[in-house]
């Protein structure tokens, strides 16, 4: 990889200027050693008004801008179809790279990315930052000491509103080609979460409905994973909850403990009880916290962790290879919608 950034601020360029991107420009102004140079989208109106507001020069032609001699790293915020492309480019012009979830919708095109990404000596990073809320860090930390013992079963709700305003809002919404359906993009957070948390799957069974909203793909959807530990694994998954979005859980039931991480988006501990004490026991409490929205506040610390990656302090928290895990899984699901079977893993190209 290319060296460690260690005697200046790190010069980061943002790609995108739609919805997601103030987590983004939140995150990155309030990080010392993060410096915005640029921003770009194809929407002239947008990629001014950011550009104004953080007085950094904007574009809206991408490739213009990576023609720039002073970006360290480009941030993507687009249409997740356009993910692998866009991060290529950059990582011919030699930028590191960060990119929202997912980080495609194809396996074809993400092992693409990934190989120009290491051909070219860039690191790429994957936006998975429920992985970083303080909740998810405590049942993360109780699973990897083994305190649940044998676990059974884990389970997933993500219970959201999209009304159809929502997808009429940008063409490539709910579309296969850029976007793909509930499970590709609401509820990728979590499903990266059931793979992180218990471990490689070994097959998937599901089924998914468009009932509601006028759309290509699915606004609604369950799927049963057994993964390779033995543990089962459900998923429900829709974008139909009235009247606005109810809640965003992960239940792990053990032999020796129960867990429900639930709110809207995994931020409230609703059940913990173990056989034995710890002291994390103690940490419920603060481990709680209320959102602003459903992308929670898992931005901040996921960019930090890209800054002391880069600066060779620690290693990335959802790198390429991981964030391909996740994608795996979704695409395993809608192959078992499309085929009516089970559908092992890996998936065979």
């Amino acid at each position: 990889m290319n060296k460690p950034i260690t005697e200046r601020k790190i010069n980061i360029a943002l790609l995108g200027c739609g919805r997601i991107s103030y987590k983004h420009l939140e995150a990155i102004d309030q990080i010392e050693n993060l410096n915005l140079v640029a921003v770009c989208d194809i929407i002239e109106e947008r990629a001014r008004e950011k550009g104004q507001q953080y007085n950094v020069d904007w574009y809206v032609n991408y490739e213009e801008m990576l023609d720039r001699k002073d970006i360290d790293l480009v941030s993507i915020a687009t249409p997740s179809g356009d993910h692998p492309e866009h991060g290529i480019l950059a990582a011919r012009h030699g930028y590191h790279i960060i990119v929202e979830k997912p980080m495609g919708i194809t396996l074809e095109a993400v092992d693409r990315f990934i190989h120009t990404c290491d051909t070219n000596n860039v690191q790429h990073f994957v936006v998975k930052q429920n992985r970083l809320n303080t909740t998810m860090q405590l049942l993360k930390k109780a699973i990897d000491k083994g305190r649940f013992g044998k676990i059974y079963m884990i389970q997933s709700n993500v219970f959201w509103q999209r009304p159809q305003k929502y997808y009429d809002m940008a063409k490539w919404r709910g579309t296969w080609e850029f976007d793909g359906g509930a499970f590709m993009n609401q509820a990728s957070h979590y499903v990266d979460a059931l793979t992180w948390l218990i471990g490689p799957v070994d097959y998937v069974m599901a089924d998914t409905s468009t009932m509601a909203r006028k759309i290509e793909t699915e606004d609604t959807g369950s799927a049963i994973i057994r993964f390779r530990n033995g543990v089962i694994g459900n998923m429900n998954v829709t974008m139909l909850t009235y009247p606005k979005n109810f809640e965003g859980s992960i239940t792990v039931l053990g032999e020796n403990g129960t867990v429900k991480i639930g709110g809207i988006a995994v931020n409230k501990i609703e059940q913990w009880e173990f056989e034995d004490y710890d002291d994390d026991d103690r940490l419920i409490e603060e481990s709680n916290y209320s959102p602003p929205n459903i992308y929670g506040l898992g931005h901040l610390p996921y960019y930090l962790n890209v800054v002391e990656t880069l600066k060779g302090n620690c290693v990335a928290n959802t790198d390429g290879r991981s964030g391909r895990k996740s994608l795996e899984l979704i695409l395993a699901i809608y192959k078992s919608v499309q085929t009516g079977k089970k559908v092992s893993i890996p998936l065979k190209l």
